[in-house]
């Protein structure tokens, strides 16, 4: 669904506003960007937002892209194939990078980032954010790289234990490790604690943004979150199902301005820093976001039990609301409401299905 969105244009919309806005681009002029999980929801929007300034506001960026199917970057990044600023390569990031030259930022976006994955994959989960991000790491510190932004997760924090009404970057919940579903976020912790290892001991700088729930059009066809469900039944016009009682109160970023977020830290954000990245007016609970997307669909919430193995992959965070006095202390605020962005990307997505049926 998403590999024609670039062509869709709201979604164009979206990325000349981000691309316009009044960030110190010019940190990124001639600089060479290696991004991994080129494909996935956030990173094929930062490709999307810079090379839009290279093709129209005259910055001259290198992006070089890391992601495993060559037919999905393909089709994903049709427009930027033969340019001189964007190269696509094929990589395994547990392995040692091939010799690059110099790159002077690193995003480390590749990682498995939904239930069934987490289920179906889990030491491939596991070893994308341990063993990448060492991986990454170590080219970082031997070439001399500026920054490297690691991608974390609110699933850091683990259970909320009722103490707090929001989570600050300071907050340790409870993970029970000795679990399948504890890969994701215990191996999350593990690559933020990485980066500290580097900088102590090889002194490569780092920031680690942690990243809310995030969704808009950009969202892969095999994600498996709750959100990315209900989206898809939306854009189908089928009624939308809900498999739980939907109490959970969740933070939610729409994708456009998490990628702009993530643009704010390795520009702005203080070395060693963790910061999350949420919109604060997005905060809202599951009941009622498939409340909204039916109402969007014309449809109606039903209620399911999921199978068991899609059980094994959910989060069981009841409450994970972000506090975001830090990131947004950086100048970020987020454009697009909770309503707003699920309108954008059903129609977005609709269109999508539209032109791959035309």
């Amino acid at each position: 669904m998403a590999y024609s969105v670039l062509e869709n244009k709201i979604y164009q919309s979206d990325i000349t506003d981000a691309a316009m806005l009044p960030i110190d681009w010019e940190k990124l002029q001639n600089c060479r960007i290696l991004l991994t999980g080129a494909t996935g929801m956030i990173a094929s929007v930062i490709v999307d937002i810079i090379m839009y300034r290279n093709d129209y506001c005259g910055q001259k960026t290198e992006i070089i892209a890391v992601s495993r199917n060559e037919e999905r970057a393909k089709a994903r990044f049709a427009a930027y194939w033969d340019s001189e600023h964007f190269t696509w390569f094929s990589h395994d990031i547990t392995k040692p990078l091939p010799e690059l030259g110099r790159i002077d930022y690193i995003l480390h976006a590749a990682s498995n980032t939904h239930p069934l994955a987490y289920a179906s994959d889990p030491i491939g989960t596991i070893t994308a954010n341990v063993i990448g991000t060492y991986q990454l790491l170590e080219y970082a510190s031997m070439h001399c790289c500026k920054r490297f932004l690691f991608f974390s997760s609110v699933e850091v924090y683990g259970e909320n234990k009722r103490d707090v009404d929001k989570f600050d970057e300071s907050y340790l919940g409870y993970i029970d490790c000795n679990t399948l579903r504890a890969g994701y976020p215990e191996s999350k912790r593990i690559g933020e604690t990485l980066c500290n290892a580097f900088a102590a001991q090889k002194e490569q700088e780092f920031v680690i943004g942690r990243f809310s729930r995030v969704y808009g059009p950009t969202m892969l066809s095999n994600d498996s979150k709750a959100i990315a469900q209900f989206i898809r039944k939306a854009v189908a016009g089928e009624d939308i199902v809900l498999k739980s009682e939907g109490n959970q109160l969740y933070s939610y970023t729409y994708v456009v301005d998490a990628a702009v977020a993530a643009c704010y830290l390795l520009m702005y954000a203080e070395a060693g820093s963790a910061i999350n990245v949420a919109d604060s007016n997005s905060d809202i609970y599951l009941k009622d976001l498939a409340g909204l997307l039916a109402r969007i669909a014309g449809t109606k919430v039903i209620y399911e039990l999921p199978d068991s193995r899609e059980q094994a992959g959910y989060s069981t965070a009841t409450k994970a609301v972000l506090s975001t006095s830090k990131v947004r202390q950086l100048g970020w605020l987020p454009k697009t409401s909770i309503e707003k962005g699920l309108e954008k990307t059903v129609q977005v997505l609709k269109g999508c299905n539209e032109m791959i049926s035309a």
